[in-house]
Parts: structure tokens; sequence; C-alpha cells
């Protein structure tokens, strides 16, 4: 009795349609309505905060690039992927990225961890000349960074436009963004731009006097993955 009902519906466009719409609309419904209820999806967790001026100027080299086409920042809930790059990617890691660099495939290492796994001088020498501390990659030379100057003109601006979709840029923020972006690049030791963006690390990532997009890149590379202390880390069951 059930196959011959199943058949008139499969041999009735119009009903096969019909139902099929019906379907598809109830399941819409059931998962979409109750994100109307919420007041956030993601779960706030202890250590994110808004990119540092710096950091932000070296994920827009990140993006300008094209990084994301070959390396991922998003690390799966399976086994491999946990025992290879660490805990997996949470969604508040996310939740300032504009637009997130998940990525769709992986021609190189995942980034998401990748803070604090090597040291300022071999991230110079891997972007200068990849080949010399992993012989077999095939990602391109970016020695170019290192010459390239980078002042915060416009930085105040880009931090205005993440602060319009959501990124809690304080007026303070804003208001010591240029003096941040070059103090977290020296060694001039201003505490300021650490209190401001706690964890941010300050020193002259590429050794060089001025502040370049190297500087900015590594700045960037040297927090991924670090604002969060798995070792106390304990999701939210209710959620």
């Amino acid at each position: 009795m059930a196959l011959e009902s199943h058949q008139k519906i499969e041999r009735n466009a119009t009903l096969l349609l019909t139902l099929s719409f019906l379907v598809v609309t109830v399941g819409g419904i059931v998962e979409i309505a109750p994100l109307f209820y919420l007041e956030n999806t993601i779960e706030d967790v202890d250590g994110m905060r808004p990119y540092s001026p710096l950091e932000l100027a070296g994920r827009e080299v990140f993006i300008r690039e094209g990084c994301y086409n070959c390396h991922s920042q998003m690390i799966r809930p399976m086994r491999d992927e946990v025992e290879r790059y660490g805990h997996y990617s949470l969604a508040a890691e996310s939740q300032y990225d504009h637009p997130f660099q998940w990525g769709s495939k992986r021609t190189g290492p995942d980034l998401a961890r990748v803070g604090g796994r090597y040291s300022d001088a071999w991230h110079v020498d891997h972007f200068t000349d990849p080949q010399s501390v992993v012989p077999e990659s095939v990602m391109p030379a970016y020695a170019f960074l290192a010459d390239n100057i980078l002042r915060p003109t416009y930085i105040v601006d880009l931090m205005r436009t993440h602060r319009l979709v959501g990124v809690p840029y304080t007026d303070e923020m804003l208001e010591m963004a240029r003096e941040d972006f070059i103090q977290q690049a020296t060694d001039f030791g201003d505490p300021g731009v650490v209190d401001r963006y706690p964890g941010a690390q300050q020193r002259d990532f590429d050794g060089q006097p001025e502040v370049t997009e190297m500087d900015a890149l590594i700045a960037y590379m040297q927090m991924l993955g670090t604002l969060v202390d798995f070792s106390t880390f304990t999701p939210d069951e209710s959620r």
C-alpha cells in the first residue's frame, strides 16, 4: 500500500513538486526560526579580542597576496586534524574576521594554530625563500614584503569599517590606532598597545628599523591560535 502511494506521488509531477516544497519549507522553518530568538549564535570565549592595528594590517596583506588559496584557517573536529594541527577551530575565533579565512583547500598546512610555532626569524626566511626552510615547498617567495614600508595612513578608516560590521573597536582604540601600529613593531616598550589588545606581541618582527609589510604579516601569523587558552577551555554544552 505504501509503495503504491509512493508511485502515485512519483508519477504526478505537480503533486511531487508540491510535497517537496512543503518538506523543504517545514525543514527550513525548523532550522531558521530559532535563530531569530537568539541574540548571538557564537559562544563567548575568554581571550578573544579584535585584531590590533598591526595584526589587522598584516591580515590585509595575507588576503591581498591570496594566502587563503593554499592555506586554510579551520581545523575540523576530526582525529587526524586535531593530532596534526591542534584543537579544532571555534566559531568565536572567526567572529571578528571580515571576510573569514577558512579557505577551501590546503596546498600548504593549516594556519589556525601557527602562532608561536616558529620564530620570527624562521618566518622571515620562509617568506623570503620558502625552499630554504621547507625544501619541498611550492610556495612563491615574498621577499618584497621586507622592502615595502607600511605606514598607518588608512588604519583608522579600516578599523572604523570593521566596527560598522560589529567588531568592538572602542573610541580609544581608534584614537590610538596609529601609535599602536608603530609601537607594536618596535622595541620602545610602550605597554599601551598590550593593554588595549591583551596578548598582543610587541617587538621588531623582521629586524628592520621601519615598519614593513613583513612586520605586519608576521605579527598576524604569530597571534593566530594564541588567544584562547585551550588548557582551561571547556565548551558550553548547553548551546
